[in-house]
C-alpha cells in the first residue's frame, strides 16, 4: 500500500511538490536537498509547482535544476511568447493563460499570463506568476490519487495543459455573449457610441487568437514529434488537447466574422441615417426652391410689373406659391420619394 510522507519541517520557500516513490509511496513539499536527491537518481516522479514572485523559489530553477540561464530569464518575463524549445535534459514549453480583467470597468479588457513547463526524463517544473487553474486542479487531483504521476510526469503535463485550454472555452462564450448583445443594441437601439465598444471586441478577439495561434502549433510538434520524454501513448492525449485548441480557434474566428458583420451592419445603418436626413433636407431644399425663385420675382425693383399694384397681388402671389408647392409635394408622392 502506498504511503505518503511529508517533510516534518517545510519552510515557506519551498514550493509545493509531490513525488512518487518507485516503491509507489508520495512525498509532498519536499526541500531543495530531496528535489537534488531525486533528480539524480532519475527514479520515480516529481512535480514541482514554483511561484515566480517568490524569489527563493524561482532560484531553485537554476541552482538545483540546473536550467539553462536563457530559459530561466524566460520565465520572468510576461512578454515571452508561446513556445518549445528543446534543450539536453529537458523541453522547454511556453503557454498563455487568458481571463477577463474583472479590475477594470471594461467588460472587453483581457488579461494574459504565461505558464511554463520543464519537462524531464522523471520530472516537470511548472513556473508561474499568478495563480493558475490547471495547476490548482492537478495538485487537487493528485492529493486524492497519485495515479496520474504513475504516468510519467508528461501525463502530469498533460493535466495542466489540458486544464487551461478547457478554461478557454468560458471566455469564447463570454466574448460570443458580449458580441450578441452588440447585435441586440444594434439594432433596437441604434446607439452612434457602439463603434467603440465594436472595435474593443474586434481587439479582445485579436488579441485572443494571438495567443491561441502559436499554442496550437506547440501542441502539434507535441502531438506528432517523437520525443524523448513523451511517450507515444502519451502522445495521444496531446491529440486531444490539440483538437481542442482547433475548436477554440474555429469559435474565435467565427467571433471575428460575426463582428467585422456588426461593424458593416452598424456602417450601413449610419449611411442609411444620413441618407434619410439628406432625403429630407433636399425634400425641404426641393419645395423651398420655386417659393425662392417667385418671391425673388416679385422682389424686384420694377415700377410696371404684373399684380404690383393690384390690391389683391400679395394674397395671388402666396396662392401661386401654395400651388406650386403643392404640385411638388404631389409629384413627390407620385415618384414614392415621400
Amino acid at each position: 500500500m502506498a504511503t505518503t510522507a511529508t517533510a516534518p519541517q517545510v519552510s515557506k520557500h519551498w514550493p509545493a511538490s509531490i513525488y512518487r516513490r518507485p516503491d509507489g509511496g508520495i512525498e509532498q513539499f519536499l526541500s531543495p536537498t530531496r528535489m537534488l536527491e531525486v533528480i539524480r537518481s532519475g527514479e520515480g516522479e516529481l512535480w514541482v509547482d514554483i511561484d515566480s514572485t517568490d524569489m527563493h523559489q524561482h532560484a531553485l530553477l537554476e541552482k538545483v535544476f540546473e536550467f539553462h540561464p536563457l530559459a530561466v530569464e524566460d520565465t520572468l518575463s510576461p512578454r515571452t511568447r508561446v513556445k518549445l524549445e528543446e534543450y539536453d535534459r529537458y523541453v522547454f514549453v511556453v503557454m498563455a493563460g487568458i481571463r477577463f480583467d474583472h479590475t477594470t470597468r471594461d467588460p472587453y479588457d483581457i488579461e494574459t499570463y504565461n505558464l511554463y513547463y520543464f519537462l524531464g526524463k522523471n520530472f516537470l517544473v511548472t513556473v508561474h506568476a499568478v495563480t493558475a487553474v490547471g495547476c490548482e486542479a492537478v495538485r487537487e487531483r493528485l492529493q486524492r490519487s497519485a495515479d496520474l504521476l504513475a504516468r510519467g510526469a508528461e501525463a502530469t503535463m498533460h493535466a495542466i495543459i489540458d486544464q487551461a485550454v478547457d478554461a478557454y472555452f468560458p471566455l469564447v462564450e463570454q466574448m460570443n455573449a458580449l458580441v450578441d448583445r452588440l447585435e441586440e443594441r444594434l439594432f433596437e437601439d441604434f446607439d452612434e457610441g457602439l463603434i467603440h465598444e465594436i472595435f474593443k471586441s474586434k481587439r479582445a478577439a485579436f488579441a485572443f487568437r494571438r495567443h491561441i495561434g502559436p499554442l496550437r502549433e506547440v501542441l502539434n510538434i507535441l502531438t506528432n514529434r517523437p520525443s524523448t520524454y513523451i511517450r507515444a501513448e502519451t502522445q495521444l492525449y496531446y491529440r486531444d488537447v490539440y483538437d481542442h485548441t482547433i475548436r477554440i480557434m474555429e469559435s474565435v474566428d467565427t467571433t471575428r466574422d460575426l463582428l467585422a458583420g456588426v461593424l458593416e451592419t452598424y456602417l450601413s445603418q449610419t449611411s442609411n441615417r444620413m441618407n434619410r436626413v439628406m432625403k429630407q433636407l433636399s425634400i425641404v431644399a426641393t419645395i423651398a426652391l420655386p417659393l425662392i425663385v417667385l418671391g425673388g420675382i416679385f422682389g424686384m425693383n420694377f415700377s410696371r410689373m404684373p399684380l404690383v399694384h393690384d390690391p389683391l397681388g400679395f394674397w395671388a402671389a402666396l396662392a401661386a406659391m401654395g400651388v406650386v408647392s403643392a404640385g411638388i409635394v404631389w409629384w413627390l408622392h407620385r415618384r414614392r420619394w415621400l
